[in-house]
């Protein structure tokens, strides 16, 4: 039995199986993660990453990021310094924000690895498609409150999961191998309370967390 990714708890038991995947649900914290064993390698990861079509000119793909930018731009005024962490080959977030007059810091550990940008902290993060793909999300989201300011929001995008095991095996979003634990939102409370984050706020796809 494969502990659970998030929380470390043992009792967890087989949510859904086929050749090609193998998660887990936890009884403690109710995440629904992929077998540690299949886990793809780095190179087979930073491989997989390559084939996105993260083109920042690409109007799709700045459509699917309009919650982050709408969200920063309520919240924050060019004033304001955000990272983009886990930017990706193609930092649209950086882009569209930029064009509108703010300043953001890149981070990735595949395509833009400085961590020299990891030394300070930020007003907002912005954090779109990345956490599903955190082998150890606790370490992660410690991380990310660290570098936020007080009172700094931590805005993360991803596909939430509530539908059960049926809807599960026909989810197009578990099929890509680098998605290796869910959210949802009890999950997610427990991120928010064992982080020490004040508040957490599920929009949709969107995630806020607030820190202290």
């Amino acid at each position: 039995m494969s502990p659970c990714i998030l929380c470390g708890d043992t009792a967890s038991s087989i949510y859904y199986q086929d050749k090609h995947h193998y998660f887990f649900e936890c009884s403690l914290c109710s995440t629904v993660y992929r077998n540690a064993e299949n886990f793809i390698d780095h190179n087979a990861e930073k491989e997989r990453y390559l084939t996105h079509n993260n083109d920042v000119d690409n109007l799709g793909y700045q459509r699917f990021v309009r919650p982050i930018i709408k969200a920063v731009t309520k919240e924050y005024t060019t004033t304001h310094i955000g990272l983009d962490f886990g930017a990706g080959t193609g930092p649209v977030i950086t882009k569209l924000l930029s064009d509108q007059g703010y300043t953001l810091a890149l981070y990735d550990p595949f395509f833009h690895p400085d961590k020299t940008v990891l030394e300070q902290q930020y007003d907002f993060i912005v954090c779109c498609e990345v956490i599903e793909h955190f082998h150890n999300p606790m370490v992660e989201f410690r991380l990310l409150k660290s570098l936020l300011k007080p009172n700094g929001k931590l805005f993360c995008m991803t596909d939430v999961w509530e539908d059960g095991k049926e809807a599960f095996a026909k989810w197009y979003y578990k099929n890509d191998p680098t998605h290796v634990i869910f959210y949802n939102a009890k999950n997610i409370q427990y991120i928010k309370n064992t982080v020490g984050f004040r508040n957490s706020i599920v929009d949709g796809r969107l995630i806020t967390f607030m820190n202290d």
